[in-house]
């Protein structure tokens, strides 16, 4: 689905998503885990906004608190089902997540995770569907979090890891808005999977399952064969 992911440079996810307000700072960056913060454009007060966030949705009313390892993702059609995640999309908490490419295994034949970095064929930055939620602790800290969208894998992501139902939520840029300021029902019409001819991945070193590591090689392919549809 999407275990990892890499960050682009700031000044270029600025000129993707143009937030109206900027108040994010990062660095461009090759592996985002769970439980770290990473940027995030979202409206506030009708303007759209860049902040920062942590990976892993509290829901407001766990306050500041979550029984177990908060939700990285979440399947779009269980959106209105999920305990954690249902108060969130009634309110439109929604997000775009700017990323250059996430990670995704593959379980060879001699039980091995090979990992594979994705992108986009022809943009360098893109966008993923976020849900997010605002928690505030008994001393009065605030966590703001998120959790990844995902939909159906599809058939590039099935190529490489056939168990793997589902795939993050990629926007494409006409649908920027519409996640962001739409209804729930004009969100959810724009969550389906990315075409597989508009993508492609590549084998990448197992030193990205720590995550210790953080650096350009990471992404640089090994000598397997890099994967891509037509």
């Amino acid at each position: 689905m999407c275990e990892r992911y890499a960050l682009p440079a700031q000044i270029a996810a600025e000129r993707e998503f143009t937030p109206e307000q900027a108040w994010w700072k990062f660095p461009t960056r090759f592996n985002v885990a769970a439980h770290q913060y990473a940027p995030a454009i979202r409206m506030h007060q009708q303007q759209s906004e860049a902040v920062m966030m942590r990976w892993g949705l509290i829901p407001g009313w766990a306050e500041g608190k979550f029984d177990g390892d908060p939700p990285r993702r979440i399947a779009a059609d269980q959106l209105e089902g999920s305990t954690a995640h249902r108060e969130a999309w009634m309110s439109a908490r929604r997000c775009i997540l700017p990323v250059a490419g996430y990670y995704v295994w593959q379980l060879t034949a001699a039980r091995y995770r090979q990992p594979y970095f994705v992108q986009l064929s022809d943009r360098s930055v893109f966008g993923l569907a976020g849900i997010w939620d605002r928690s505030v602790g008994d001393d009065d800290d605030v966590i703001e979090s998120f959790s990844v969208v995902c939909v159906p894998a599809n058939d590039l992501m099935r190529q490489i890891a056939s168990a793997e139902l589902l795939m993050p939520a990629i926007l494409k840029r006409r649908d920027y808005r519409i996640w962001l300021r739409g209804t729930p029902a004009e969100a959810k019409s724009v969550l389906h999977a990315y075409g597989s001819d508009g993508m492609q991945a590549h084998a990448v070193s197992p030193r990205i399952n720590s995550a210790s590591m953080d650096d350009a090689g990471l992404i640089r392919p090994t000598r397997l064969r890099p994967l891509a549809t037509a």
